[in-house]
């Protein structure tokens, strides 16, 4: 699931190094995200995985991210 989601994390914000992400990594303070970002993020989630967020998700870390998906599909 973490390569799957660093593929659409490297389309939101281009020039991160996805080598360097873990399941630690958090969105805000280590890859800079802001809240277009997170938008954009859960809008390539729901393209790529084919569904939509019915509900508010607070994502801190890569990880949490990872366990989101992996209890949804």
């Amino acid at each position: 699931m973490l390569d799957r989601l660093k593929e659409i994390l490297s389309k939101v914000l281009p020039d991160v190094d996805m080598s360097v992400v873990t399941e630690d990594t958090r969105l805000i303070d280590d890859l800079g995200f802001d809240s277009l970002a997170l938008m954009m993020m859960s809008m390539e989630i729901e393209d790529a995985f084919d569904f939509k967020f019915t509900e508010l998700v607070r994502f801190e870390t890569v990880g949490d991210v990872c366990g989101y998906l992996e209890s949804r599909i």
